[in-house]
């Protein structure tokens, strides 16, 4: 499970980092160059986003990047295709983060199934509630996979108490509200947020949501478990090209 991963992991380590890719984008054989370079600089595990038509989520980065893939013909059994190539040929975990309408489509518990059979670890879905998702978290419980739910500044010391009762693998948690892509201020104010959230769960705690350089990571040591490194990847790749994450990720380590 991705907690004994996780808490094994940072025996060793001050901090992790978590990657974020929009599959298919800017290609899946980008996507695989992408994926070779980040494990080489050192990431310790990976989200691979199964794009939607409308990530509610995310912001103008992560939204284009969803927006390009599908109109290349990115689809679902292609994204599946691909994880099943990166979980056999890397030594990481990777999990997918997608939108509900996707396995909800593809079938809840034929999704988990399937996930597990690609040997994946876990997966991130913001727009379902658990109110809303208990066969996904059935599903996914049934075969050993992790349901990863998400804290932001704005849910409640009762609603933190809740979601921890549900939670397993580790807890995303936002730097901020809103979308993906802005700038977050890295203050003690989030300081304060996350030790509430320290408080809440016993589960390593993953922070996302603006995290663009070295210093925001370094903010996060001893305060969080994993720092998750999302759309400035994105804008790496646009900016300077496929050839500079592996840079990029070794700068912020």
């Amino acid at each position: 499970m991705l907690e004994s991963y996780i808490k094994e992991r940072r025996k060793t380590k001050d901090i992790l980092l978590m990657t974020h890719m929009v599959l298919g984008y800017p290609s899946f054989e980008a996507c695989f160059d992408i994926v070779e370079q980040m494990v080489e600089a050192g990431v310790d595990l990976m989200e691979l986003q199964i794009p939607f038509s409308e990530p509610m989520a995310d912001g103008p980065v992560i939204l284009t990047a969803n927006q390009k893939a599908l109109q290349t013909g990115t689809t679902v059994p292609k994204c599946l295709e691909f994880a099943e190539t990166v979980s056999k040929d890397f030594p990481i975990p990777f999990l997918f983060m997608t939108y509900a309408n996707i396995p909800y489509q593809y079938g809840m518990e034929k999704f988990a199934a399937k996930m597990a059979a690609l040997n994946m670890r876990g997966a991130i879905i913001p727009d379902l509630p658990p109110e809303e998702g208990e066969d996904y978290i059935q599903a996914m419980r049934h075969n050993n996979l992790d349901p990863i739910f998400i804290f932001s500044p704005e849910t409640s010391d009762e609603r933190l108490s809740y979601l921890s009762s549900l939670a397993s693998g580790f807890v995303y948690c936002t730097a901020r509200k809103g979308v993906t892509g802005k700038k977050t201020r890295f203050s003690e104010d989030l300081s304060a947020y996350l030790s509430r959230c320290r408080k809440a769960v016993s589960l390593p705690l993953a922070v996302g949501f603006g995290v663009r350089e070295k210093a925001d990571v370094e903010f996060l040591k001893s305060r969080a478990d994993i720092a998750v490194i999302g759309s400035e990847t994105i804008r790496v790749v646009e900016e300077k090209g496929i050839s500079a994450v592996g840079e990029f990720i070794r700068s912020i380590r």
